[in-house]
């Protein structure tokens, strides 16, 4: 049945509008301020008190800047606090964001164009290779692609791979790399459908990747191989270390065994079941590097997991939606902060999974736990440590509450010292493939 809006309705539903005795006030109220200051509960603003009964020491707040690579400030943000605790380095210390940004790039374009060849045969209008074409390369990734890179190029300070234009503000180097990269793609689907030998297209990949290098070198400066690490720790007592290499410099410095630490997600959704592991197809970057790996769990479960790794001393690594509910400015994430239902008196409810199930959310910002409030052993609310600079939040942090925790967090990553035996059991699992679009796919 085909039902068009006429006249009569809309004279209809204006008449109702002009009958509520608060219409006008709202309106203008609206207009004027906007739907997110008009409904704003000042009180439960007021219950967001950055006080914590768990806050660990985390240092001075890294600002990612005008670049989408929250996920890799966050990873590297909780590298740092071994650094700060073994070998008491400044609190403004960071690694370097820009030195893995650069492999990121690289093995993106790599893993881009190897999927190319593997979708080749199929028409571009395919749902595959259109999803591959939208997004050749980006600046997000997940927790599983950072331990990929490290793995493979090992991590150096800030101080030897510093930001550039190009990594603080990488809309420039974005457009013109998937430029170069859907270029490339021309180039190799024809050589698939000219049926060009094996090593033509090796070769021809090859300069590909070549020209790929030359571009990032040009915009993200060359990368090192080796470099001497020179600081005051915070005794002002003087170290050096000559002629060290970026792997050897993780291994001995950051000294984290990466295998130990695993992703949870919560995603309740009937296509996902509990406590079964979950990999998305064509999602990675390191090509045979670590492969992207989600157990599923309940979110009371992960509540309980990150608090373990907090009452030890370590922060948690965590995706969520941050634009939900929030306040960017004071640092509020909180369920009940707006109230747009109730301003425009109409039920805009949904459920955790109806939100991912019909696009309303997904995971679109990692971020790190470093405290937690406990009340009668139960959370209330959560301490966060953002990568937006000092200027927002207290100093950068921010406080989460506990349901909108429940709501909008996705992904913690944690130590597997800290699951139980049937979570252990279940993370050995082979993983089933989602398709390239599952929300659990997103790129914080």
């Amino acid at each position: 049945m085909t039902a068009e809006i006429n006249l009569d309705q809309i004279s209809k539903y204006q008449q109702n509008l002009n009958n509520r005795k608060d219409s006008k006030v709202i309106e203008r109220a609206v207009t004027h301020q906007g739907i997110l200051e008009s409904s704003e509960d000042f009180i439960a603003e007021g219950k967001m008190n950055p006080v914590f009964s768990i806050d660990l020491s985390t240092g001075k707040v890294a600002d990612q800047k005008q670049s989408g690579r929250c996920w890799m400030f966050a990873a590297l943000n909780t590298m740092r606090i071994h650094l700060m605790n073994t070998y008491k380095v400044p609190d403004d210390f960071e690694l370097s964001q820009n030195y893995t940004n650069f492999w990121d790039k690289f093995e993106k374009a790599n893993y881009f164009l190897e999927n190319v060849l593997k979708t080749a045969d199929q028409p571009l209008d395919s749902r595959k290779v259109a999803w591959l074409m939208a997004t050749p390369q980006q600046d997000g990734g997940q927790w599983d692609m950072l331990c990929a890179l490290i793995e493979k190029y090992g991590i150096v300070p800030k101080s030897t791979m510093p930001e550039t234009f190009n990594s603080s503000r990488s809309a420039q180097l974005n457009k013109f790399l998937n430029l170069k990269l859907r270029h490339d793609a021309v180039a190799l689907r024809e050589l698939v459908a000219d049926k060009a030998s094996e090593a033509k297209i090796a070769e021809t990949k090859d300069n590909m990747m070549e020209e790929v290098y030359r571009m990032l070198t040009y915009a993200l400066g060359e990368p090192a191989t080796k470099f001497d690490f020179e600081y005051r720790d915070k005794d002002q007592n003087y170290h050096f270390d000559a002629g060290i290499t970026p792997q050897e410099f993780f291994k001995k410095y950051v000294n984290l065994n990466l295998e130990d630490y695993v992703s949870l997600i919560n995603s309740p959704t009937d296509d996902k079941p509990f406590n079964k592991t979950y990999t998305i197809e064509m999602l990675g970057n390191v090509v045979n590097g670590r492969p992207v790996k989600h157990l599923n769990l309940e979110m009371s479960e992960l509540k309980k997991l990150a608090i373990k790794q907090l009452q030890n001393d370590e922060s948690v690594w965590f995706g969520s939606d941050v634009g939900q509910s929030s306040n960017t400015k004071k640092g509020i994430m909180d369920t009940s902060l707006y109230a747009p239902d109730e301003l425009f008196d109409s039920d805009l409810s949904m459920s955790k999974a109806e939100r991912l199930d019909y696009g309303e959310s997904l995971m679109t910002h990692a971020m790190v736990i470093t405290g937690v409030d406990l009340v009668d052993g139960q959370p209330t609310k959560w301490k966060v440590e953002n990568s937006w600079g000092e200027k927002v939040g207290t100093k950068g942090y921010f406080v989460m509450s506990d349901d909108w925790m429940n709501e909008f967090v996705y992904q913690f990553v944690i130590n597997k010292k800290y699951l139980t035996e049937e979570q252990l059991d279940a993370q050995k699992q082979a993983p089933i493939v989602l398709k390239p679009w599952d929300p659990m796919g997103a790129l914080a």
